[in-house]
């Protein structure tokens, strides 16, 4: 299963404050720790929402917000995408994060949908066109 594991902002985070070296350091040894195990596909922090927008959909309206966004422990500071065999396994490997924010911090794991998931209404002619669009996607990244 997949899974994303978000990391919550902090004020300081939605301040721009960046890591310290050290911070760097101990999460580049985690990340190495995950891709070692074949559990990280993806990770990434985030700039501030001061720097992000946010689309707003009301039947065919589409409304463009400014950042900074309210709520900041609500707001995503950064991410990971993972590859493990179950919850239990995700959250194992959450609590040997280094804490991510100078002070307090949070981390949410999220299970991503898989194809299966959607039974019927993903028919065998949308399933075959999904599993095309993610083939392309992901020759253009490498």
């Amino acid at each position: 299963m997949r899974v994303m594991v978000i990391v919550k902002a902090s004020p300081e985070s939605e301040e721009g404050q960046m890591p310290t070296e050290q911070l760097l350091s101990d999460m580049l040894k985690y990340n190495e720790q995950l891709v070692k195990a074949g559990i990280m596909l993806a990770g990434d922090g985030l700039h501030p929402s001061n720097k992000g927008k946010r689309i707003r959909f009301q039947g065919e309206k589409r409304t463009v917000i400014d950042g900074p966004f309210a709520e900041t422990k609500e707001l995503i500071a950064g991410f990971w995408i993972w590859q493990v065999r179950s919850m239990d396994e995700a959250v194992e490997w959450a609590k040997r994060c280094p804490n991510p924010m100078e002070g307090e911090s949070e981390l949410e794991i999220r299970q991503i949908f898989e194809a299966d998931d959607f039974g019927a209404e993903l028919t065998p002619e949308l399933r075959a066109k999904e599993e095309r669009l993610r083939h392309e996607a992901a020759a253009l990244n490498r």
